[in-house]
């Protein structure tokens, strides 16, 4: 049976442009392997791609791209605002299609396996493919960071799952998880009060009692010289997009301050942008272009494409 994957892996570049160019032509090197987007991040010093198809060839590609990375990426070296914990951070699988949670499992778990063994880097597993369930959440697998995990990785209860007990000497390590599809969503303020960011972003997560299935940390932004609550939304069917963007808008407004835009990291599924518009009550008769723009106008999405939705995007890059 043809398993249809997702992965979106997090690389430790976000300056070196030509770096992160050669990652991408090693993931476009492998037929089969579909680039849906990719971005990059100076502030935090990173860059997130993803790709989707079937299972093998998106193997392959990780692999490669794996290969560029690990050459060219030094942790001793890496500053940004992110954390991480290697020169590739991340590396989720997410099903899509008829593709089930347990067959992301089984391939997290054979790959990283596998680049443990080819690269002698330590791996540890995440989310639905944990070990352990200490080891579930990804901040739980990242605590310490790249500078932290270098002692620690020798304690109790933080060896890897595969490869040495110790770091890679400059590609760190990896952390490779299942998980249901994640959207990358940040919000900038009309301000330069980071600790006010911080603040919002406590006051919404789920970890303080705030929105369930969502992330958030505060984030000073210097390209832009905005702060800025960076978001993860584990479940947009449980928390929608819009409901996030009102969330920190009206925790803004306690201050008097107002929210500038906001922003996709990679792509969000085509649901979780028509609710936006459903909420903003455009009709579901109007067009989906119509719509999309309308939900990116609610949301005040800075360069927005309808190519961000993601099954738009794979139907373009694959033909189908």
């Amino acid at each position: 049976m043809t398993r249809l994957v997702e992965s979106v892996p997090n690389f430790s570049e976000g300056r070196r442009l030509d770096v992160v160019d050669k990652v991408c032509a090693a993931v476009e090197s492998v037929p089969g392997a579909y680039l849906l987007d990719r971005t990059s991040d100076p502030s935090h010093n990173r860059s997130v791609l993803t790709m989707a198809g079937e299972a093998s060839p998106i193997l392959e590609a990780l692999e490669r791209a794996f290969a560029v990375a690990f050459s060219e990426i030094d942790m001793e070296r890496h500053t940004g605002q992110h954390p991480r914990i290697g020169a590739v951070d991340v590396v989720p699988f997410v099903p899509l299609g008829d593709t089930k949670m347990s067959d992301c499992v089984e391939l997290a778990r054979a790959f990283g396996s596998r680049v443990a063994d080819r690269f002698s880097v330590p791996v540890y597993l995440y989310g639905e493919a944990a070990s352990t369930p200490d080891r579930r959440r990804l901040a739980d697998v990242r605590r310490g960071q790249f500078e932290g995990l270098k002692t620690q990785i020798g304690e109790p209860g933080r060896e890897p799952d595969f490869g040495p007990s110790k770091l890679h000497p400059s590609a760190g390590a990896v952390a490779v998880g299942a998980r249901p599809f994640l959207i990358a969503y940040n919000i900038n303020l009309a301000s330069d009060d980071v600790e006010l960011a911080k603040r919002i972003a406590r006051r919404i997560r789920e970890s303080s009692g705030g929105l369930p299935k969502v992330q958030a940390n505060g984030f000073w932004i210097e390209e832009i010289g905005r702060a800025q609550v960076s978001m993860n939304l584990l479940d947009f069917r449980t928390t929608p997009l819009w409901l996030v963007w009102e969330a920190v808008r009206a925790e803004a407004d306690q201050d008097a301050i107002e929210l500038a835009e906001s922003e996709l990291i990679g792509l969000a599924p085509l649901a979780s942008l028509l609710d936006v518009a459903d909420h903003a009550g455009v009709l579901a008769t109007r067009s989906t272009t119509e719509r999309l723009a309308r939900a990116a106008d609610f949301l005040k999405l800075r360069d927005f494409s309808p190519m961000q939705a993601l099954e738009l995007r794979l139907d373009a890059v694959s033909g189908r």
